[in-house]
């Protein structure tokens, strides 16, 4: 498997991965605010997450799934 040797392969995986979280908050109807605050984050970090400019931990993006109702798997594929 080839292995990357730049950023730019993360940043790739942290765009899809923002659309994806962005796809399942407004398919279901659910606000930035309603995310954020049932997340534990701030709207500042939701936003950046949602644009592929932040890294999220492990533990917010399984408080994330939690909220839009979806399989932590389905955000991450």
């Amino acid at each position: 498997m080839h292995q990357p040797d730049d950023d730019a392969w993360l940043l790739e995986h942290s765009r899809v991965l923002g659309e994806r979280i962005r796809t399942e908050r407004t398919g279901r109807h659910i606000t930035q605010e309603r995310l954020y605050l049932g997340a534990g984050i701030s709207r500042d970090v939701l936003q950046r997450i949602e644009s592929g400019r932040h890294n999220p931990t492990f533990h917010t993006l399984l408080r994330i799934a939690r909220v839009l109702d979806v399989p932590l798997a389905d955000l991450v594929r």
